[in-house]
């Protein structure tokens, strides 16, 4: 299609009520959707002439830090999947050794091909418990990046000015502050919104500190003669505190290799506010589906029906069924009936003193990563020893072995020698 084509193209397909919901689906949790009249029109479209959108997700495998949070984006496209259309998992090996600016005030070190190669493998990984790897398009971008060469990146570059790469915050920040910029970031955005005119993309995921550069994408297709992709970007996920993003450095967050009775325990533990949210970016759920259950929970139904049917759908995801209804029956013989968890870790504790107080016997044991944390856990009655409440942040503990409890879910038996 022409470039003058695709501007002027004016049949107009019907919207029916399967595409409207269609439509409330992707939309949903979303944190920017643009255009959702040109989105509309590509699923109408694609409805009427049996065809699919092509919906593409590019990630950089950098170095791996998985979580639940990483995997919201990922949801989307599996619902998109399960609309019937082609997902496109992006790796961006080529872009990952340039080294991705977003977000940064420094230059971000490029990775060697060996990091690359690995990372990627984890990615690819991560992405299988939530869509069908199988059934995705499965793309490198080395594929066609490495193929432009000196004369086509010279030609890519002709396409966008550099005024309005320093439209970025990044970019702009660094530039006032007189910070250094180097060429090759200034390339990054090209490079990946070039991916989608080489996957003739229909609409690109990302989070949402990726809009610029998906924006980039989209121009640049119009620059190429093709449509212009949609655009759809998620939020970052609050984290088990309820307040910040989730993060490893907050300690707020469920790592996707974790047990499924830490999985279950950690999801049990958000508020009850932060569960529909977490419905809305975590859960494959219908919109119809949670919609009911939160209707029925403001009738009267009990919110921790809700949040046990979450927590098991997330387990499920990254462990299975089996291992699903497993982590419910022993978090309910653990919190209803009191009972000490069946596979909590041994430590053993030295006490050069002859003794060790009680907060410093807590971070040795690694139920708080400070004796500070420990201390307020103590103060807001969270810590047990042998199944007694401890209150004296003065407390003594001499050699011997003891079960000790900080909180619901961390647990410890130690030995204290």
């Amino acid at each position: 299609m022409s470039v003058e084509s695709a501007r002027t193209e004016e049949k107009k397909y019907e919207v029916t009520p399967e595409i409207k919901e269609a439509m409330a689906t992707i939309a949903r949790g979303t944190d920017t959707l643009l255009i959702e009249s040109e989105l509309e029109q590509k699923l109408a479209r694609a409805k009427a002439t049996g065809t699919k959108l092509r919906c593409k997700l590019g990630l950089d495998p950098t170095a791996p830090d998985i979580h639940v949070g990483h995997t919201v984006v990922l949801n989307k496209l599996r619902q998109l999947q399960d609309l019937g259309h082609t997902v496109i998992f992006l790796i961006g090996d080529f872009t990952a050794a340039i080294g991705d600016p977003t977000g940064r005030n420094t230059t971000r070190p490029p990775l060697s091909p060996e990091q690359i190669k690995v990372n990627a493998e984890t990615y690819l990984e991560q992405a299988a418990h939530v869509i069908d790897i199988e059934k995705a398009e499965v793309r490198w971008n080395s594929e066609w990046c490495n193929q432009l060469g000196a004369t086509g990146l010279i030609q890519l570059a002709s396409r966008y000015t550099v005024a309005r790469l320093l439209e970025r915050d990044d970019f702009a920040k660094r530039f006032a502050e007189q910070l250094p910029i180097a060429v090759h970031e200034l390339i990054y955005p090209l490079m990946q919104g070039y991916d989608s005119v080489a996957l003739h993309a229909d609409l690109e995921l990302g989070g949402s500190d990726q809009r610029f550069n998906l924006l980039v994408g989209r121009e640049l297709q119009r620059q190429y003669g093709q449509e212009p992709q949609c655009i759809l970007t998620m939020p970052l996920l609050v984290g088990l505190d309820g307040v910040n993003k989730m993060s490893k450095s907050k300690h707020n967050y469920i790592g996707i290799t974790e047990s499924a009775d830490e999985m279950f325990g950690k999801v049990m533990s958000i508020s009850d506010t932060l569960m529909w949210d977490w419905y809305n970016l975590l859960s494959l759920k219908s919109n119809a589906a949670i919609a009911e259950l939160k209707s029925e929970c403001e009738n009267g139904r009990n919110p921790r029906d809700a949040k046990v049917l979450l927590a098991k759908e997330i387990v499920a995801r990254f462990h299975d069924d089996k291992a699903a209804d497993a982590a419910e029956a022993e978090f309910n013989n653990r919190f209803r009936a009191g009972a000490v968890p069946s596979d909590i870790p041994e430590v053993n504790v030295a006490a050069p003193d002859g003794e060790i107080g009680i907060a410093r016997l807590i971070k040795e044991a690694g139920l708080c990563p400070s004796t500070g944390e420990a201390n307020r856990n103590i103060d807001q009655g969270g810590v047990r020893l042998e199944g007694e409440r401890i209150s004296d942040r003065g407390l003594k503990v001499k050699p011997g072995t003891y079960t000790l409890q900080v909180g619901k879910r961390r647990w410890a038996k130690v030995t204290v020698g």
